[in-house]
């Protein structure tokens, strides 16, 4: 069983940051960790969305709260 999701914050970041700071994340992580990474950049879901696929990662959640975007990577 996975622990709670390692937060990456980019918020403040323009892309590709917020997509560079999840790519390292990522090489981190176990098998079954997650990644919630917040970023206030209007491109960063596009970019997260792409990079996921690319990567065969899931693309759980993508949600607006406080001008930021909440996405959830497994």
């Amino acid at each position: 069983m996975s622990g709670p999701p390692r937060i990456v914050d980019a918020r403040g970041m323009l892309c590709p940051w917020p997509v560079l700071r999840l790519s390292r994340a990522a090489r981190e992580l176990r098998a079954a960790d997650t990644i919630r990474i917040l970023a206030d950049d209007p491109a960063a879901p596009r970019e997260l969305a792409l990079l996921c696929a690319e990567r065969g990662w899931g693309f759980i959640t993508v949600s607006d709260q406080d001008a930021a975007f909440d996405v959830l990577i497994a």
